[in-house]
């Protein structure tokens, strides 16, 4: 009796409405293959973020569609997967061929950097933990052969290699912000002893109540809502000739990643504890390094925080994230002297940097929502204490 295929099409999943295409990164699976369900089938990259996509159904890889590199749109079919067959199972010894010469397993990060750099993985010995392919691994095969090349030719090496879709939106937003607002940039300093004396003091029963570490990104989130509450107009946008006073508080926090710069949404920041805060961020770190970030957590956002200081920069000028009017710019503490009561003191300095959009907050109002932050983390009572 013949087979009766049951054929289901994979598809594209609905992208936002602000995403209209995006790109198939890499095929985890060929034709052929079995499959199943909920195991990810190919990564696609959107200018935001790198989505996995699971199949719905297991069975078998009939037929891919669309292939790596190719351009997509929502819920557009790009394979077919054949839910009634099944894969004729290889004898034990053709099996552990097989498993030897399948290359050691790797992160869809790491899996999409060597299929950018052209890095036959496969060819690869993984330093990681299991013989995981890290990214160090990928680059060191490509350094490697850099080298040898240099070694036999002697010639200055150049290769071409195409942006990716999230570095082209970045490079997009970032002319956008310069072209069409009138960008400022304004700074103060503060000094964190008090916010380093409170965490001092807290940390450890903070960790057990709550079950994750205290750190410094709560206390500037805290700030920033604060200060923004106090000069509404720095949560406002620009939309044509009018202004948008938002009533609500999301903070973008940016974020580094192998794939580029993403600020997830803190949402509705003024109605969380510090906790939560450092929940949110931690959980954003970690989600932005694997690309599982999903384009809502991405998209919206009233006002900015980018903390360059992780990396040690000392001062900066960050650009606005439009259509927000603001961003604000934390940097490396570092203990300088300072004059105190006409005594020069060593303090854990911090400068800050607010770069507004002109159009819409004057000079005035930028500085002083600036002095505001500078006094709820010189004063982090005055903030825990709604004062």
């Amino acid at each position: 009796m013949e087979r009766v295929m049951s054929i289901i099409e994979v598809k594209v999943p609905q992208l936002s409405e602000s995403v209209s295409e995006a790109t198939l990164v890499a095929w985890h699976k060929k034709a052929g293959d079995a499959v199943k369900e909920g195991e990810n089938l190919v990564d696609i990259e959107t200018d935001k973020v790198v989505l996995e996509l699971p199949a719905a159904k297991s069975g078998v890889l009939a037929r891919i569609i669309k292939t790596d590199g190719e351009k997509v749109t929502s819920l557009e079919p790009i394979a077919l997967i054949d839910t009634e067959a099944s894969v004729e199972v290889k004898p034990a010894i053709e099996a552990k061929q097989a498993a030897a010469e399948m290359p050691a397993a790797m992160s869809p990060s790491v899996r999409k950097l060597a299929h950018e750099l052209d890095v036959d993985a496969a060819s690869l010995e993984g330093s990681g933990k299991s013989g995981r392919i890290t990214k160090e691994d990928v680059l060191g095969a490509i350094e490697k052969v850099a080298a040898s090349q240099a070694a036999s030719s002697g010639s200055r090496r150049e290769e071409r290699v195409p942006m990716t879709r999230i570095r082209q939106r970045i490079a997009e937003r970032l002319l956008e912000s310069q072209q069409n607002a009138a960008i400022l940039t304004t700074f103060n300093e503060v000094n964190m002893q008090p916010v380093i004396d409170l965490r001092n003091r807290y940390k450890d029963a903070f960790e057990k109540k709550h079950g994750i570490k205290l750190g410094f990104s709560c206390f500037f989130v805290k700030a920033a809502v604060y200060a923004l509450q106090k000069f509404p107009i720095v949560n406002a946008s620009v939309d044509g000739t009018d202004i948008v006073y938002h009533g609500y508080f999301d903070i973008g926090v940016a974020i580094g990643s192998e794939r580029g710069l993403v600020v997830p949404i803190i949402r509705d920041a003024d109605r969380l504890s510090l906790a939560e805060i450092e929940r949110r961020i931690a959980d954003f770190s970690a989600r932005a390094k694997t690309g599982k970030l999903t384009i809502e957590e991405l998209t919206g956002g009233t006002f900015s925080i980018s903390n360059g200081g992780v990396f040690g920069s000392m001062l900066s000028t960050p650009i606005i994230n439009p259509p927000q009017s603001a961003i604000l710019g934390i940097h490396a503490t570092k203990e300088r002297p300072v004059v105190e009561n006409g005594q020069i003191v060593i303090r854990p300095m911090n400068y800050l940097a607010v770069s507004y959009d002109h159009r819409i907050i004057d000079g005035r109002e930028a500085v002083q929502f600036l002095v505001a932050i500078k006094e709820a983390l010189e004063f982090p009572g005055r903030v825990l204490l709604d004062l």
